[in-house]
């Protein structure tokens, strides 16, 4: 069935037309994990992407859309369309989403089958929040092919530690929750997983006229770097150029489809020089790259069981699939002192390094966790047959507080002042609709970051961002230096005063000290 999913889905598209159809369209809302803005075929990756790639071909890719830079406070914007700051995720996960709305309620209000498979990293099951099924995370991070306790025949899976205590990851089945979760199946690997529950909901559903919702919320290619052996195997050799030739060649492509032009310099990179480290690292950190591409290349392969799924069932006539990482590739390290085995193996937390992530967000600086452009730029796909026009671009400013007012306005749904007796938060952001239709309009208002030591606000043109309240303001002007190589600040001293106003305004209205 996969060798067929690429031919048939472009017949579909095709053919197929949404205007005459009176009833809202499904819509596929997909995230992945810590993945940089260059990982994608159609974003200048060497990785083997064909179907996410496909989806690109016949829809639009965003150059300028934006995360807030850590993984819990994009995952509660994109499912609440307010700040982080607005709804209680800025700083920490364990608390409830306060003030806000999910897209599973407002959607569930409007008529739609909620379906959420994946990650969420937050406290409250999703299944409480609007959800008729979640199958999935509850916490930020798991070892991929065991989030439980050592089976039978097995190594001991690889976890997390805390004060020298093994960590154990909440994982719900609808209104169940375990902890922990020790899947029985040999095979599990959250990836496969995550699709394959989402598959059989589909199937569950196939007959229902309601339109769908389906959030997958996949946790690859975060940390821990686990792989099947046979997808690790197709990237044998592949890195062992080094992170500055990947680079390269990644940026040629990039200015080669078109994605971006001579504005967008190639930042300084911040990886070491490839020949002076000796061959035992250099070793390693192919091994890792091999993995963490292995993973994306997993990714893809369930994506394209996805749609040739929502092909088998009859809901690829009218479809809005959306795609977005969670924030750019991570710098973090986790080391585990008595893992062993193989990189990418069951026993074994490996992380990717500043290395290999400066690499993945070419041609950006820096990276996950920081308010520079490497941090907050996420690629943005959006498909939608017959709506949005093939193989086109997007240089509209968004973020994720845009998806909830989109998906408001693409299904006709309505966005509550109060809910279950809580007053909610206005919708922050700006519908993305005009912008997916062609009709490309300007940003009505700023828009802000803060996460830890960094911060950014965005006006127009203009950002201004820095990383730590003891360091001085840098301000860019996007348009002409989207990859932020040009400081502009001492130039331009009114313009940054007037967007520190800003900031300082923003975090007084959303309540943080």
């Amino acid at each position: 069935m996969m060798r067929n999913f690429i031919p048939v889905f472009l017949l579909l598209i095709t053919l197929t037309g949404c205007g005459t159809d009176p009833h809202p369209p499904n819509i596929i809302l997909i995230s992945v994990d810590d993945m940089g803005w260059s990982d994608l075929g159609c974003y200048g990756s060497e990785i083997r992407t064909p179907h996410i790639d496909r989806l690109a071909e016949n829809g639009m890719r965003f150059t300028q859309f934006h995360n807030t830079s850590k993984c819990f406070p994009s995952r509660a914007c994109l499912l609440t369309g307010v700040y982080a700051q607005q709804n209680g995720y800025d700083r920490s996960f364990n608390q409830p989403l306060v003030r806000a709305v999910t897209l599973g309620e407002v959607l569930r209000e409007a008529g739609y089958i909620t379906l959420w498979s994946g990650k969420h990293h937050g406290l409250e099951n999703p299944f409480t929040r609007g959800f008729d099924h979640y199958y999935g995370l509850k916490d930020g991070a798991c070892n991929h092919f065991n989030p439980g306790d050592q089976r039978e025949g097995e190594g001991a899976p690889a976890r997390k530690e805390k004060k020298g205590i093994k960590t154990r990851r909440a994982w719900c089945i609808d209104s169940a929750m375990y902890v922990p979760y020790t899947p029985e199946a040999k095979d599990f690997y959250t990836t496969d997983y995550f699709t394959k529950i989402a598959m059989e909901w589909l199937e569950d559903y196939k007959d229902d006229d309601r339109p769908l919702f389906l959030y997958m919320a996949y946790t690859a290619p975060h940390d821990p770097l686990m792989a099947w052996p046979e997808d690790i195997a197709r990237y044998k050799g592949k890195y062992d150029e080094g992170y500055d030739a990947i680079r390269q060649q990644r940026y040629a492509r990039q200015l080669e489809m078109g994605l971006i032009d001579s504005t967008y310099k190639l930042s300084v990179a911040t990886h070491g020089a490839w020949k002076s480290l000796p061959e035992e690292v250099r070793s390693v950190e192919v091994k890792k790259m091999e993995v963490y591409a292995a993973m994306i290349d997993r990714l893809d392969q369930n994506i394209g069981r996805l749609v040739d799924k929502l092909v088998e069932t009859g809901r690829v006539d009218d479809v809005l699939i959306m795609l977005v990482s969670d924030n750019g590739a991570s710098a973090e390290m986790v080391n585990i002192p008595d893992d062993y085995g193989e990189i990418g193996s069951m026993t074994r937390w490996t992380s990717l390094g500043p290395q290999w992530a400066n690499v993945s967000n070419t041609p950006f600086r820096y990276y996950k966790n920081y308010s520079y452009e490497g941090g907050i730029n996420t690629p943005l796909i959006a498909a939608w047959p017959s709506k949005i026009q093939k193989g086109s671009f997007s240089r509209f400013p968004g973020h994720f507080i845009d998806i909830m007012a989109t998906f408001v306005d693409v299904s006709g749904a309505e966005y509550p002042g109060e809910f279950n007796g809580e007053e909610i938060t206005p919708m922050q952001g700006q519908s993305l609709l005009p912008t997916l239709l062609g009709k490309e309009r300007k940003r009505r208002q700023p828009l802000f970051w803060e996460w830890k030591d960094g911060q950014a606000v965005r006006d127009g043109d203009w950002k201004l961002v820095r990383d730590g309240l003891d360091q001085e303001w840098d301000l860019y002007n996007l348009t002409n230096d989207p990859s932020e190589t040009k400081n502009l600040a001492r130039i331009h001293t009114k313009k940054v005063s007037t967007l520190e106003s800003m900031f300082l305004q923003w975090k007084e209205e959303v309540g943080v000290e």
